[in-house]
């Protein structure tokens, strides 16, 4: 339970410093990525860090960069 509240704290503050997102769907997502971990193996783990290095690698290679919607 402390483990939720504490995803739930940090979500909301990374969401008020990224742009589109408000505290609230921060907050679910930490909750979420908390519940998530604790259901995943080392291995699970491991093999979705190396897709998001690869794709980061890949991204900055063609130099292409994800689009983001303008916000007012």
């Amino acid at each position: 339970m402390i483990g939720k509240v504490i995803g739930a704290f940090v979500g909301d503050k990374l969401a008020k410093q990224t742009r589109g997102m408000g505290g609230a769907t921060g907050a679910a997502l930490g909750v979420a990525a908390t519940s998530l971990i604790a259901r995943l193996s080392l291995p699970s783990m491991l093999a979705i860090l190396a897709g998001g290095y690869a794709a980061k690698r890949y991204s900055e290679r063609n130099g292409t960069t994800p689009n983001r919607a303008e916000m007012p």
